[in-house]
Parts: structure tokens; sequence; C-alpha cells
């Protein structure tokens, strides 16, 4: 499942996101939703969230258990 609707995405999920610094290549990092950032319903690129260990990215997938 994508990342790109608010809805899909609730704290203590398991996401893959794209760090701004690695936006370039699209590297994605895996970890646990602590705080979902963006306010709108839907982002094109993303929704952005805060991750257990504080780093902030977009959703890029979401980890099915």
């Amino acid at each position: 499942m994508d990342g790109k609707n608010r809805s899909n995405i609730i704290e203590g999920q398991t996401v893959d996101i794209v760090l701004k610094k690695d936006q370039a290549t699209g590297k994605t990092t895996r970890g646990i939703v602590q705080k979902v950032l963006t306010n709108s319903s839907s982002h094109p690129h993303g929704i952005k969230v805060r991750l257990q260990d504080g780093q902030v990215g977009r959703v890029k997938e979401i980890v099915e258990d």
C-alpha cells in the first residue's frame, strides 16, 4: 500500500520512508510511525511522518504484516 493517503497511516505502523537527504536517490528507511505530520488528507509525494527514532520523511510504502 502506498503512503499518499493520510487515512492509510496510523501511529505504531511499520513504514518505509524517504528522508530529505535521500530524495535524490530514493533510498528508503524502515521504521515505526510515532506521529503523522501532514495535515492534509493526501500528498502526491507521500504523507510526512516522524518515526520512533526521530527521523522525519515521506511515506513511500506501508509494510503489511
